[in-house]
Order: structure tokens, then sequence, then C-alpha cells
């Protein structure tokens, strides 16, 4: 008792200094607002999600060994409809006339031209950001302009401004609607602006400090914000409903720091289970989840010390504008709901057991996807929409690329020929199948005589460029019997002929120069993309989809081609790789989230309850509404982004289980002063504005980050997490009710206490002597240290000192004892 007391002491002297030192708080919150609008400038952003794949998965080692390898240059699909074949030959040489353009595919095939419509793979001479490629683009825009055309490329395309924008205008409409909310649910009007300006100042201060996260995925960037607010809004409502609670009786001063210090304890309860569904997300083998817990759970923690700190002193500031501006109960009770509740509450438990059973089924059906270029979202961005119309007509393209160790051309052409045989391949692209002359490609192995005639070259001039080529790879042996059988690769002569050019160890003139000069400028794009020191890549074009068994089949068989001829360090790497290594995290994930999310939120509820029986029904009820609320994709048909359900899972089960711990710790404490029947609907009338302000805003932000975003990952999580919200809110509010009033008992028997002595539940009806702690129903209610003789029918929890409880034969005698001296 004495630490219960030195410990509200010190919150309340802490509370004391917050108030009274509120001018130096404001000075300090000045300066962080002002450091973070600079510091905003410093985050890094990542826009690759497989970046964040495990370091031991085939994608993030090929894709690392690529970017450190190999230059991808720029690339684009474009369509020209309503078009002869011979208008669209005709474009074609066109477009291979563009600077900056340095290949156009395009022929007579289905692949190219089909119902009028012609499709042009065009590959640039730059990366998407360099300037020759945004310049070519702007000129076959500006020629092709007269066409019905469709351009599908990242040239140009900048889609994290185009999300920021998006996000800018959600998140103005998201205050409006957060202000039209917290209007209906405050006492007084000018509650809102002080709840605004509490958390601006939170959402500014978490922005200006993703700094110190590194760099964060965009995902994290853009959600962030809208989240925060959703997640957090309870804390300032229940600090200032606090604060109008002691106004009512004490002065301004006195009821703040009375408020703060009685809301300290009970909002760091509160968020408790929002961080443990976060930290949840923290042990995905994906390493998103780390990301997005780390931000969110830092976006809490600010909100948390705004609230604790900045609040205050905003309350004490704006309270004359407070009391002048109340206003009568804007929303209505429940009442019927309750009554309902508590009439259906042997229909209603068994009704939600037979749905969530079904949404259980349905919602292990759910059809995940792990890439999300195909998915289409209720908003569709100009360059989604050029995709999706040349997907609709031609298809979509699924390309991988194999990468293995540099210098066995062999290997690579017996790999590519085997690809090749393979009805699953469309076409391969690799050093081996481009012809620099009519009759050899670059991988083909010639004599100096060989070399000599087909480049034009002194045939002397030939053997002695080979002669000091066979000196510098140290084959000796080559040049002492004569150098006439032996045979360089065509790639690896012409680069050793470049180099001795650029020494000036050898001299071209005339046409020979000017071929060779062409020749070069194609060898170094072709040993930019697909040729290092040490590795080769080769790219595969699949007949497949980017996600499916058939395809993931395949994938390992191309690995098994490849091992015939490589002993290790080759990688298969594109979508549909990474979709297999995503979807092999997913599994672990999932059940990784689902367990630890719940159980987390188990132990907070565990603590903040005392009972084991309660927790255990909130889970309930939340989980079912999780699975209900992924039902719907498998119901509609619809494919779901696996990250999307990872994160709204964590989300929804530590946010979401709020609502059902408001009502049920307003009916723990109405169940003090009345039977539970009357109890439920009064816990009902009294959590309601609670509930429909904190789901309102979450569903509200949720359903408009899904409705006013292009970008699918975005969209998808926006539109889960306010569909479950809805989900959440309806659960709460009509099955929560009955399965309380109707569990009443398994409550009670479940209950504990950490401290003192055993409770037990006790049912007796007679007379009966009692002496211990009786807190329970007895005909009415009774909650108070008891030592005497009760009669009539108990069903109640009894604390005892002693292990004997008189509420048999023994009690019923002692009774009628006590009934006969009176």
């Amino acid at each position: 008792m004495k630490e219960k007391e030195s410990q509200g002491h010190f919150i309340h002297k802490l509370a004391a200094f917050i108030v009274d030192k509120k001018s130096l708080f404001f000075l300090l919150y000045a300066f962080a607002l002002a450091f973070s609008v600079f510091s905003m400038k410093w985050v890094e952003v990542e826009n690759d999600v497989t970046t964040y794949l495990q370091e031991d998965t085939e994608t993030r080692q090929g894709l690392e060994v690529m970017n450190e390898n190999f230059t991808t240059y720029a690339s684009a699909k474009i369509m020209v409809s309503n078009v002869t074949y011979e208008t669209a030959d005709a474009i074609r040489a066109m477009l291979e006339e563009v600077e900056g353009v340095q290949m156009v595919s395009f022929d007579d095939t289905e692949n190219h031209y089909r119902d009028a419509s012609a499709l042009y793979d065009l590959n640039f001479e730059g990366e998407p950001d360099e300037a020759i490629c945004l310049e070519a683009m702007d000129t076959i825009r500006e020629q092709l302009s007269g066409y019905d055309v469709s351009i599908d490329t990242p040239i140009g395309t900048d889609e994290i401004a185009e999300l920021n924008q998006e996000m800018s205008t959600i998140l103005i409409v998201a205050v409006i609607i957060i202000v039209i909310v917290l209007t209906l649910t405050s006492r007084s009007y000018a509650e809102v602006p002080v709840l605004l300006l509490t958390f601006g100042t939170a959402a500014l201060l978490n922005k200006g400090t993703d700094f110190l996260c590194g760099k964060i995925s965009f995902i994290s960037n853009s959600i962030a914000v809208v989240l925060q607010l959703a997640l957090a809004i309870d804390y300032a409502i229940i600090l200032c409903h606090r604060f109008s609670d002691e106004h009512e009786t004490k002065p301004t001063r006195e009821a703040c720091i009375d408020a703060l210090a009685k809301a300290i304890p009970e909002i760091s309860a509160s968020s408790l289970t929002t961080i443990s569904g976060l930290v949840a997300l923290s042990f995905m083998k994906f390493g998103i989840g780390l990301d997005m817990s780390m931000v969110l759970i830092k976006s809490v923690l600010l909100s948390l010390l705004s609230v604790f700190t900045l609040m205050p002193g905003l309350l004490v500031l704006f309270s004359r504008w407070i009391d002048k501006t109340k206003h009568r109960k804007l929303l209505p009770n429940i009442t019927p709901l309750g009554k309902f509740a508590v009439a259906a509450r042997h229909v209603m438990p068994v009704l939600f057991v037979v749905v969530i059973s079904v949404a259980f089924v349905l919602s292990n059906r759910c059809p995940y996807c792990y890439s999300y270029n195909e998915i289409e979202t209720a908003k569709v961005s100009e360059h989604q929409m050029q995709h999706l119309k040349i997907r609709d007509t031609f298809g979509t393209s699924n390309m991988v690329a194999l990468v293995v160790p540099a210098g066995n051309y062999a290997a690579e052409q017996a790999i590519m020929d085997e690809l090749e045989a393979r009805p699953e391949v469309k076409s391969t692209l690799a050093l081996s199948s481009m012809d620099v002359f009519e009759d050899y490609s670059l991988t083909d192995s010639l004599t100096p005589r060989e070399f000599s005639e087909l480049v034009d070259l002194d045939y002397e001039v030939a053997k002695g460029l080979y002669t000091a080529y066979a000196f510098e790879q140290n084959q000796y042996g080559e040049i002492l019997s004569g150098l006439t059988k032996y045979e360089v690769p065509l790639f690896d002569m012409f680069l050793f002929l470049k180099d001795e050019i650029q020494t000036n160890n050898i001299l071209l003139e005339g046409k020979t120069k000017n071929e060779v000069d062409d020749l070069f400028a194609q060898l170094e794009s072709a040993q930019r993309q697909l040729k290092s020191e040490d590795y080769s890549r080769m790219v595969v074009f699949l007949n497949l989809p980017q996600e499916s068994d058939e395809t993931f089949d395949f994938l390992a068989e191309m690995r098994r081609i490849m091992g015939r001829y490589y002993d290790g360090d080759y990688y298969v790497v594109g979508e549909s790789t990474s979709s297999r290594d995503l979807a092999s995290s997913f599994i672990k994930d999932n059940l990784m989230i689902s367990i630890l999310s719940a159980l987390f939120v188990i132990l907070v509820l565990l603590f903040t309850f005392q009972s084991v029986g309660l927790p255990v029904l909130l889970i309930v009820v939340i989980q079912g509404s999780i699975w209900i609320n992924f039902s719907f994709p498998t119901l509609m048909n619809q494919p779901l982004y696996f990250l999307g359900y990872l994160i709204v899972n964590a989300i929804q089960m530590g946010a979401n289980i709020d609502y059902a711990i408001v009502i049920s710790s307003h009916y723990q404490e109405w169940k003090k002063e009345m039977p539970p029947k009357e109890a439920i609907i009064q816990a009902l009338n009294a959590s309601f504005p609670t509930v429909f302000t904190s789901g309102t805003i979450m569903a509200a932000a949720g359903l408009l980050i899904g409705n006013l975003s292009a970008n699918p990952v975005i969209s998808i999580m926006g539109t889960c997490l306010g569909r479950g919200t809805i989900i959440s809110i309806v659960l709460v509010l009509c099955i929560l009710p009955a399965i309380l009033v109707l569990g009443d008992s398994v409550i009670e028997r479940t209950s504990f206490r950490f401290k003192g002595a055993e409770r037990k539940m006790q049912t007796a009806v007679g007379t009966m002597r009692l002496n211990g702690h009786v807190r329970g129903y007895v005909s009415g209610m009774i909650d108070a240290d008891f030592d005497g003789v009760l009669r009539g029918e108990l069903n109640a929890s009894v604390v005892t000192d002693a292990a004997a409880q008189d509420t048999g034969e023994e009690s019923q005698e002692e009774g009628a004892e006590y009934e006969e001296n009176r």
C-alpha cells in the first residue's frame, strides 16, 4: 500500500512540474519543431521492397551481384493501336533513328502485332534517370503524338513524388474527418484545436526523427503520419475528458494536475496493447516488418510524450475557451443495442462461433500474391493505366536473369540451348545470341587467320595481336606452338583489340576503323549489361505467369540445368524468384505475427484485468474480426498482397483490441454497482464515444488510403485496415456485450490477485457465516470486507484469510445457531 502511495505521490509531483513549467515545455517544443522541419530532409527512403529480404535468399544475393557487376539500361514498352502492319513497321524505323535509343524489337509475330496494335520493346543507351533517356522519351512522345499510343516505362516516372502528393491529399481529408469526429465526441468545441495541436506536433516530431532509423521504406515514410493519428488519438481524448471531469469541481491548475496524474498510468496501459502488436512486426524475417515497427512504435511514443508534456499546457492555455464553448452531448446513447445484446446473449455467441468458423476457412484460402505489378487499385495512375492497357492487349512479360561465373562461354551457350528448347521459354538474350557479323556471335572462338579475314586485318597484325593476348593471359604454350590453332572468343579479342587501339599499339584507318568503332560501341553496351570481370548475365523470357506453382517449379529446373555446368555461385533473379522467396518467408512470418501479437496482447490484458478468462474472450473477438476481414478477398476473388495481410494483422490485433478493452473496463466498473445485465448497458453507453471516435478515425484513415492512393502496397494496406476496423467495431458493440454477460461467471472464476490472499469463486444458497473480502452479486451487489453471517444466495468471488469457507452444511449449521441465539 505504501509503495502505491509513494508511486502515486511521484506521479502527482511529476504532473505538477509539467503543468507549472508549461512555458519551458512550449519553448522546448518550439526548438524541437524547428529542428524537425530541417531534419525531415535528412530522411533516406528505400523504394525497393526486395532489399528487405533476408541476406541468404537467392533474390537478395543475386540482386547484390547484379547491382555490383552490371548496368541495367532503361527500357520501354510502347503500344500503338489502330495501325496497319506497314504503318507499324514504318514507326519502328522512325523509333530506331531517335538519338538515345539503342535497340527496337518488333516483328510480325503475335508478340508484337495483333488486333491492329503494334508493341515495340525499346532499349535505351542509359539508365532511366539519365538525360539521354529523358530526352529520347520526349522525342518519342512528340513523334507519336498523332497516334493512339500507350507507353509503359520508368523513364520520367517519379512514383515517390506521386505517392507523397497522394498522401498529402489523404492527410488533408483525414484531418477534416478527424475535426468532424472530434467535434461530435467532444464536450467543448475548444477541445478540438488542443487535440489537433498536440497531434500535429507529435506527427512533425515523428517525421523529423525518422532519420534516426537510418534508411526507411517508402511504406513507412508515406503512411506513418496517418496511422499515427489513428493509433494514438485515444491518448489525448482520455486526458481531455479527465481534465473536463476534474475541472467541474477544481480550478484550472489543480484540475489539470490531477487529470494528468490519473491519465498517465491509464494512457500508458492503453498504449501497451498497440505497442505490443507493433513489436510483433519486428520479429518478421522480411525486414520491412522491423522497419515499420520502429517507425510506428516511435510515432506512438512521441504521441505519448506530446500528450504528457505538451497537452497539459495547452489545456491550461485554452481552459477559458473550453469553459465558454461547452456544448450538449452530440452522440446518442446506445441503450437499445445493450438491451438487444442482453436479450440475445444465448444466440449471438453461437452465431458468432459459426461465422468465425466459416471465416477461418475462407481466410486460409485467401489468394495471396507476392508481386504487386498486376494488382488493380481503386485509384489508377496514368502510368498504371498505360501498363494495364498494354497487358490487356499483349499479356504480361516475365523476365528472369541468370547470373553465372564469367569465362565459360561454352557452358553459357549450352544452358541457352537447353532453355530455348523448353516450351516454358519464349526467348533468350546472352552474349552467345548476339550476332556481330553474319555468321558469328560474340562468344564464337576464332583463330588468327579467321579473325584477320573477318575484320579485314593483315594476318601478321592479327597474329601479333593474338601473340600479345596469349602473353597477357600467360598462355605461353600457345605462342610456342605457333598460334595457328589458337582460338580466342570474339568478345574477349575485341575487348583486347579496343585496349590496344586506345594505347596506340594498333592503328586502323578508313572504313575498317569506322566499322570497328561501331562494333566497340555495341561491345561496350553488351559488356555493361551482360559481362563483367567476375560474372556473366543471361536473360530469359518465360511463357509463364510471374506467380504460380508451375513457374516456381521451372525456376528450380533452371537452377538444376545451371548446376550441371557450374559448381556454385550462380543465381536466378527476377520478379518470379522474388515472389518465390517472399512466399517462403510469408509462411513463417504469418505464423510468427499471429502467435506473438496475440501472446503479447494477452499478457498485457492478463495483468490489466487480473483474469484469465476475460483476455481470452477479448482475443477471440478481435481474432474473429481478423478472420472475417481476410475472408473478403476469397469471396471477391481478389488477390491480396501478402504484406498488407501481415501488417494489418498485427495492427488490428494491437489497436482494435482497445475498443474491446474500453467496453470491458467500463463493464467491470459498473458491475460493482449493479447486476451484469444492467452493467453492460451502462458500459456500452459510457464506451460508445471513445469507440466511435477512435474507430471512425482509424476506419476513415484506412479507407482514404485505400481509395486515394494508386500505389498497390499502400492501397491494399489501407483497404484492409479500414475494413478490419469497421468489422472490429461491429463485433465489440454487438457481439462482445453478449459474450461478457454470458461468460461473466467464467470471468469471475478465473480472476486472481497478485498480492494478498487467494480469491475463489463461491456459490451457495442459505444462511452462512463469512470472514474475508467478498466481491460479487449477493441478491444485489456487495464489494467489501465482510465479517458476519450472510443469508440469501451467494454468487461472488471470495478472498479469505483462512483456508476454510463455510458454504456447506457447516455454514448452514452456524447460520441456524446464529438465528437461534438472535
